[in-house]
């Protein structure tokens, strides 16, 4: 699987040649922020008009499919519902990536566009997301590409966790 990043600006996700995108949100979320938001503005406050309606919540387990274009350059957008912030931990973020990975699996994208739960409002650390985002991928070889969405800050942090983890699939396979 090769592990890329995006910053969390439109045009720069403009450019991406992805199937799918998945976004996770919590149900006390209001407005939507980080990438959520920015996919919001894009659709002219869609997103926001489906949590009004109720169409969408941001329970726990909540998973729902919006085509996405022609307003995004992916097809599908795909919102995870994480619950409450407070009830946010390891275990959630874990159970979540996989809920994503097999759902993107599911409707056979093996290129994808993900924004990591809880990143966007700082819920977990950059490190701990991609120490514990690389275990559970780890367990789904079907996707071949997978480009996050994070600040270039959290890309420094994060990208010595991903060579490290390159080099060892490396060490691996020789």
């Amino acid at each position: 699987m090769d592990i890329r990043f995006v910053l969390p600006e439109l045009r720069r996700m403009d450019d991406l040649k992805c199937e799918a995108i998945a976004v996770p949100l919590f149900v006390d979320e209001r407005p939507l922020r980080g990438p959520g938001g920015l996919l919001d503005w894009r659709l002219s406050g869609m997103l926001s008009q489906l949590i009004l309606r109720g169409r969408v919540s941001g329970n726990a387990q909540e998973t729902v499919l919006i085509p996405a274009r022609p307003k995004l350059p992916f097809e599908k957008l795909f919102l995870f519902g994480l619950g409450p912030m407070e009830s946010f931990d390891g275990t959630l973020f874990d159970a979540t990536v996989d809920r994503m990975l097999d759902t993107l699996t599911a409707v056979r994208v093996r290129a994808s566009v993900i924004v990591l739960p809880g990143r966007a409002v700082e819920r977990i650390s950059a490190v701990e997301a991609m120490e514990r985002f690389l275990e559970v991928a780890g367990r789904h070889p079907e996707h071949d590409e997978i480009t996050l969405v994070e600040s270039a800050e959290a890309q420094k942090a994060m990208g010595p966790i991903v060579e490290k983890a390159r080099r060892r699939a490396r060490a691996a396979f020789t």
